[in-house]
């Protein structure tokens, strides 16, 4: 019996998701969470074979939960559900070395037949998913562009920023010129897209 940890914030497609596998003879599902925040402390609970991770969770994000819980729970695959659109997050992803992806259209046996194969530790990767992440290539952004742009990205004004990294507000101001030069962004909101989209951010 394979046991599944469920990471999906959207009720009805997790409650979906679940009566789906349920009528699989041989996965179990164990465990159901909606935050990123939650994923490690129940898949500690839990002990899962594979977590099914939603890229796109609220408080932690699917990677970020996800890479934590390969450093705490080795012993569980994770499989992350993703969107055509979210090439760059695919990119980080794989960067933080997960190797089981599913596209979230794919058709509803395909899930099964996944979580099989991640917990056999076999890959599942979308040819054309990858090959659309790895378009992007490494961020063209420095370190300190990549934080100020990531604070503008919650909000935070030109002077917030500053007082928060201990930098004069002509220098944040500076720093997000660069950066909309630097990802081709017609304005700050543009590149704050544009970086998000390629998995800068």
């Amino acid at each position: 019996m394979i046991k599944v940890l469920l990471a999906e914030d959207m009720h009805m497609i997790r409650a979906a998701l679940t009566a789906l596998l349920r009528l699989e003879s041989d996965i179990d599902v164990v465990a159901e969470v909606t935050r990123g925040d939650e994923i490690v402390p129940e898949a500690l609970r839990a002990r899962p074979d594979v977590a099914v991770v939603d890229i796109d969770l609220p408080v932690v994000d699917g990677i970020t939960a996800a890479a934590e819980l390969r450093d705490r729970l080795p012993s569980c695959r994770i499989l992350v559900l993703t969107a055509m659109g979210q090439p760059g997050q695919v990119r980080r992803a794989l960067s933080v070395g997960i190797e089981a992806f599913l596209v979230k259209d794919a058709p509803g046996d395909r899930l099964a037949d996944a979580i099989r194969r991640t917990a056999q530790g076999l890959r599942v990767l979308d040819p054309e998913l990858v090959a659309s992440a790895m378009e992007y290539g490494a961020s063209p952004l420095t370190p300190r562009e990549t934080t100020v742009l990531k604070e503008a990205a919650h909000g935070s004004a030109a002077e917030e920023i500053a007082g928060r990294l201990h930098l004069s507000a002509g220098t944040v101001r500076n720093y997000l010129t660069s950066a909309i030069a630097k990802t081709g962004a017609r304005n700050k909101i543009d590149a704050i897209r544009v970086a998000q989209d390629a998995g800068w951010l």
